[in-house]
């Protein structure tokens, strides 16, 4: 680029170049002032011809200015902005706008909403406008104990594990140096079983039955015939009902990556009971598959009289468990049929395998025991034929 030619002014330190106007593209004079600072030689622009109305007089007064420090330069001027654009622009990482961030980079994770539901009524209000530095040991049990006086266990215990994870994210992603102390998660018994007696099936079946929903009373024996979760259920789509090879398929299941389960004769005939429609969704709705289950079973549940606080989801899955367990099923199927990861949550069911095992025993000493009646028996006719 070539140097344009600078011309002197009458003013000391002042001159000038040609240049274009921005507006209108007529030729004008560009003024800029030398001088020195701490012994170093500065140009600066002062100003256009035209659209600044500037003169080699008004040049000659800001050099002036910036010589005795009273104007700043252009280079302070620029630093002066660039200072207050990232004060503006500078983020307090409070939990409030920690948990923002986790929301859009953790989108895809399953219980996003229940975990912003518990952040908005338990976590935000009590340390929402604080950093994580500003949190102490203290203000966490306060959060515990309060919560403790009106919430289940396991839901503390979850409010506790949702800040923990926030301050997980927070250091790895170096957004902040996070709680100085470690939260103490409360032990929880969780392992409650529920599931159905003979009399409460049968009435559950009959209410089924009568239930004139097309998908209530389907989608709840689907539950019982195969123990699958009530998400695994309603996401269904056909092309995961594999009738040539009896297999369902089910899509990214709480353990984690897809399995496959046996389609069982009664599960089949279900199926097969249900009339399609142009969406894929084996049990559609409006907007894709169904969603307000609990209001749509709500009926059968209050027709066949079932135990107040009985969660139907819960009980049926356990119900098809405690089937298979109590009919000598070994906890390594019944773990895989209901598609968990480890076997620690199928041993809730051991105590039922104990008793089919000792009914087993029981029986197998009573076949003894008639085997060797009866060879007895032989014996003593043949003794006396003699």
């Amino acid at each position: 680029m070539p140097i344009l030619k600078r011309h002197k002014t009458e003013y000391k330190g002042v001159y000038f170049i040609w240049g274009e106007g921005i507006a209108q593209g007529k030729k004008q004079r560009i003024y800029y002032v030398r001088y020195r600072r701490q012994g170093v030689p500065v140009d600066e622009k002062a100003g256009r011809q035209i659209e600044d109305a500037m003169t080699p007089a008004k040049a000659s007064i800001i050099r002036a200015e910036r010589i005795s420090g009273k104007r700043p330069s252009n280079e302070e001027k620029r630093e002066e902005i660039e200072a207050l654009k990232a004060e503006e622009n500078k983020v307090v990482w409070n939990v409030s706008k920690l948990w923002e961030e986790y929301v859009k980079v953790k989108s895809e994770i399953k219980g996003l909403r229940n975990d912003t539901n518990v952040f908005t009524k338990h976590i935000q209000p009590e340390f929402g406008d604080k950093t994580l530095e500003e949190i102490s040991q203290m203000d966490v049990d306060r959060l515990r104990i309060k919560t403790a006086k009106t919430l289940q266990p396991q839901t503390v215990k979850n409010i506790l594990s949702i800040l923990r994870r926030l301050h997980f994210f927070a250091v790895e992603r170096r957004l902040s140096l996070g709680l100085n102390f470690k939260i103490k998660m409360p032990k929880v018994n969780n392992l409650k079983t529920e599931f159905l007696t003979e009399e409460e099936m049968k009435r559950l079946l009959k209410a089924i039955q009568e239930d004139p929903h097309p998908h209530a009373g389907k989608i709840l024996l689907i539950a019982l015939y195969t123990g699958l979760r009530r998400g695994e259920i309603v996401k269904l789509e056909w092309p995961d009902i594999d009738y040539e090879r009896n297999l369902i398929k089910i899509r990214n299941p709480k353990g984690g990556r897809d399995i496959f389960i046996p389609l069982n004769k009664a599960a089949k005939e279900v199926f097969e009971s249900i009339e399609k429609t142009e969406s894929s969704f084996v049990f559609a709705g409006r907007a894709g598959h169904v969603y307000s289950i609990y209001k749509m079973i709500e009926p059968i549940r209050n027709k066949a009289g079932l135990p107040k606080g009985f969660r139907p989801f819960h009980g049926l899955r356990h119900s098809f468990a405690s089937l298979l367990t109590s009919s000598g099923v070994d906890l390594y199927t019944v773990q895989h049929l209901l598609g968990q990861r480890t076997p620690a949550m199928t041993a809730r069911y051991a105590h039922l395998r104990d008793e089919a095992l000792k009914k087993a025993s029981a029986l197998a000493g009573q076949l003894v025991q008639e085997a060797a009646k009866e060879k007895e028996q032989v014996q003593q006719v043949a003794e006396a034929r003699r």
